[in-house]
Parts: C-alpha cells; sequence; structure tokens
C-alpha cells in the first residue's frame, strides 16, 4: 500500500484546511496509507483545534507556544510544540506575524519544531511527503528526509505574498528577499506543485519554475454534505444572529456582535445575499458592502447581506462593522465563524453566494454554495473564472467593479425567476466537476508519479544546498 505524509502548519481555518481534509478522508478509500500532520490552536475553541476538525483522520498534531494557556481538555503532552506558526498577511496586533518580518534564528525554531514533528510521524519511511503551502515544513523535510519527494499544494496566500514582496515590500518586512528566495527554492525542490487551474501561469511567473513542474487542480467538496437543506429561514437567522451570536467586533471576543428580533425582520421577506469566508483584505469586504448600499438604492425589491465567516479576531485593513457604518448600508450582518458542518444550512437560508475577491486562486466556499443552490455572483478572478459561466451558472464581473458587482446584486435581486435558473444551472456544475473524489483521484495521480520517482535525481538547487550542509 503507498504511503503518504501530509502536513499543513496551519491551525484549521479557511480553505486549505477543507481541502487537506477532504484529502485525508478521500485517499485512504483510493488504497493511500495516510497520516496528516497539522498545527493546532485550541486555545481558540473549536474553531482552531485540530483534533475536532480532522477528528476521523490519522492525525499528529502541533500546539503553538502562546502566551496564554491552552484551552480545557488539550493535553500538551500528546502533541509536540512549535512557535506560533506566523502567517502571509501583515495584520498589525496579531499574533501571528508575517513570514517576512521574521529572521534566521526564527525560522531555525521553526524548521526544528517541524522536523521534530515530521520525525514522529513517520517522515522518513513515507513514499511522498504532501506538503500544504509553502512552509518551513519543506525545510524541516528537506533535512529530516531529503530522499523522500515532496508534493506542494499551494492555496494562494503564498502567492499573494510574493505579489506584495514583488511590487515592494513595506517597511516592516525586514526579510522579504530572503523569504521570497526561500519559497522559491522550496517550490523548486519540490516534485510537482499543485495549483488551481486559473493560477498556474500566475504561480509559474512569482516562483520562476516552467509550467510542467505544475498539476492544476481545483479544490473539491463534500456533495454529500453541501446540498439544500430544509428548513424555517426566519428561525435560523434568529437563533444565529439573536440567541446564540457568533459575529464579533474589532478588539472584542464571539458573539460581541448581536441583534435584536426587530433588526433580523427584513430577513424574513429580502433576497438574502450571502459571504463565507475570512475577512483578509484580498476577498473586498469592503467594496461589497459599498457595491450592497448602492444596489440598495437601485433595486425594486428588498435585499439583505450576511457576512459568515472571519476568524476570531483576525482582519486586514477595514473591519466590515466600519464599512456598514461609513456608507450605512442597511440590513447586513455579521453572522461570525461557523463550523463547516453548519455552512449547509446557512447556505439553504439564503439565496445569492457573493466572493468580490480579486484574487481568489480557488473560491472553496463559492463551490460550496453553487451545491446548495445558490446562484453565485463573484468577481472574475483566477479560480472564479474557471468556476462560473457567466449568463449561465452565475454572475462574472471585473475584479474591483464596485458599479459592476451592484448591477450584478440588483439583477439577481429584482429577477427571482433568472436567479433560480442560474442557480439550479450552478448546482449541477458543481456536482458534476468540484467533488472532492475527484480532487483525489487527480492528487492520487500526482502523489503515484512523485512515489515512483523515490530515487529521482536531485536538482542542482538542491544538490547544492546539501553540499553546504554536509549531506
Amino acid at each position: 500500500m503507498p504511503s503518504v505524509l501530509s502536513a499543513i502548519m496551519f491551525s484549521p481555518r479557511g480553505g486549505s484546511a477543507a481541502a487537506a481534509r477532504a484529502l485525508a478522508r478521500e485517499l485512504p478509500r483510493l488504497g493511500w496509507d495516510l497520516r496528516l500532520l497539522s498545527g493546532s490552536r485550541p486555545d481558540l475553541g473549536p474553531e482552531g483545534d485540530a483534533r475536532r476538525y480532522y477528528r476521523d483522520v490519522p492525525l499528529d498534531v502541533v500546539e503553538f507556544e502562546l502566551p496564554w494557556a491552552s484551552a480545557d481538555g488539550a493535553d500538551p503532552l500528546k502533541a509536540h510544540r512549535a512557535p506560533l506558526h506566523p502567517s502571509y498577511e501583515d495584520r498589525p496586533g496579531a499574533p501571528d506575524r508575517v513570514f517576512a518580518s521574521l529572521d534566521d534564528l526564527e525560522l531555525e525554531h521553526h524548521v526544528r519544531a517541524w522536523g521534530a514533528a515530521l520525525h514522529s510521524a513517520g517522515a522518513r519511511r513515507a513514499g511522498v511527503l504532501h506538503l500544504h503551502h509553502l512552509t518551513p515544513i519543506h525545510e524541516a523535510a528537506l533535512r529530516l528526509a531529503p530522499e523522500v519527494p515532496i508534493v506542494a499544494q499551494l492555496h494562494g496566500t503564498e502567492l499573494l505574498m510574493l505579489e506584495r514582496i514583488r511590487e515592494g515590500a513595506p517597511p516592516g518586512w525586514r526579510f522579504a528577499g530572503r523569504w521570497a528566495q526561500r519559497l522559491r527554492a522550496w517550490a523548486e525542490r519540490s516534485f510537482a506543485l499543485i495549483v488551481a487551474p486559473g493560477a498556474v501561469e500566475r504561480a509559474a511567473a512569482l516562483l520562476g519554475l516552467p509550467r510542467a513542474r505544475f498539476a492544476p487542480i481545483a479544490n473539491g467538496i463534500d456533495v454529500e454534505r453541501f446540498h439544500e437543506v430544509t428548513i424555517s429561514r426566519f428561525e435560523h437567522w434568529r437563533h444565529h444572529l439573536v440567541e446564540e451570536p457568533r459575529g464579533w467586533r474589532p478588539g472584542e471576543g464571539t458573539g460581541s456582535v448581536r441583534y435584536t428580533e426587530a433588526e433580523i425582520e427584513p430577513l424574513r421577506r429580502a433576497t438574502v445575499l450571502v459571504y463565507v469566508g475570512r475577512f483578509t483584505e484580498v476577498k473586498r469586504l469592503g467594496l461589497l458592502i459599498r457595491a450592497f448600499a448602492d444596489a440598495q438604492a437601485r433595486a425594486r425589491r428588498e435585499a439583505a447581506l450576511v457576512l459568515v465567516g472571519g476568524h476570531p479576531g483576525e482582519w486586514e485593513g477595514e473591519h466590515p462593522l466600519d464599512a456598514v457604518r461609513a456608507t450605512g448600508a442597511r440590513n447586513v450582518y455579521l453572522a461570525g465563524w461557523q463550523p463547516q458542518e453548519r455552512l449547509p444550512a446557512f447556505l439553504s437560508a439564503s439565496d445569492v453566494i457573493v466572493l468580490p475577491s480579486a484574487r481568489e486562486q480557488f473560491g472553496q466556499a463559492l463551490v460550496e454554495g453553487m451545491a446548495c443552490g445558490l446562484a453565485p455572483i463573484a468577481a472574475a478572478s483566477f479560480g472564479a473564472s474557471h468556476i462560473l459561466e457567466d449568463g449561465q451558472t452565475g454572475w462574472l464581473v471585473p475584479p474591483d467593479d464596485r458599479a459592476a458587482l451592484s448591477a450584478a446584486i440588483v439583477e439577481a435581486v429584482d429577477d427571482p425567476a433568472e436567479r433560480r435558473r442560474r442557480g439550479d444551472a450552478a448546482r449541477r456544475a458543481a456536482r458534476e466537476r468540484f467533488s472532492s473524489r475527484r480532487m483525489a483521484a487527480e492528487v492520487a495521480a500526482v502523489l503515484e508519479a512523485a512515489s515512483a520517482e523515490r530515487r529521482w535525481v536531485p536538482s542542482p538547487a538542491l544538490a547544492r544546498a546539501r553540499a553546504r550542509r554536509g549531506k
């Protein structure tokens, strides 16, 4: 039986964690002996606890050294410890600093900690290593098990950091040049790099590698989970916005944004647009709220916008509440970060899913919404342009085009028959093209090719690096 050790540095959040979990479930069904190594933040509760998120897959956990105690129930004796993972994003005040601000000594702390975790998880015995993102785990793997081939799976955030470095790193990114070199070196030393189909050209240019090194594979979703469910829509929103709210204000905890039943009354009759995801700058939530406010002034029918997500305490630039205050937009609600198993109900309580992101590599939540029968509106970024067919399965608008986004919202709100037609077509397309089993089969083919090259000739860069280390 072929074996693979998969590893992801970050605690569960966003599309990369969803992809890692889907693959960890599906690859064993294809005959792979798989083990997953993941970072974990039990101090964040269920949202960041890898043991809960990946509870049904063989798992090793790395818990991060934090200035506060772990949550009740976490046993540090059963987990490796490492410095808190860095970030590809620069969010002032956040505990996870941007990679580009870390010096060589700080990198070494990460490499050694993850090297110990890889060793314990059996990296030297694996047929292939499957590493999500480009992180210090790559350096640890190259030192510990240089003969084991690596397949890297990129999720877009590392490319955003490289783009910002190329455009001119901010003053605080003291080591930006070194980190750009490291990411490119780790990519070059990988047997293959998995990226979303729409991101191949971008990744090849940023990493300085030929297109042939990239395997274009779209993320998949659990089509057995993501389908329309029968619920009382208004009761759903009352429960999650009034009775057990999870929205949060800057500097405050989960549930600090709470609504009254009178405030959510529009959700009883309005066309509900939903956004699902993180509150990062690239997602363009400020643009979405402004376009929504514009649409409210023009649409004949009433509309509401619900923002599901925003990892607790994590945001870049303008917080959505600030954008709501600045625009005076009505009927905008923050529902907070929700476990993935609850998302089908949130999607089923909505009519349209919106993804305004300017540089989205894929668009996991977009496909999940489509699978639940929602009509999608998305900016024509790298991922969405390969997911949607404008006019057939949804609305595609130019990135960062407020007027076009507003016009699409107006059309979706005011024409329910067209909205339903595109939503039905979107459901069929999502279930046919983006299942997690289809993704796993394509990833397995790449892993098999890498595993067969167990004695592959190292690249010149890797050979030079080994020589410098005396290996």
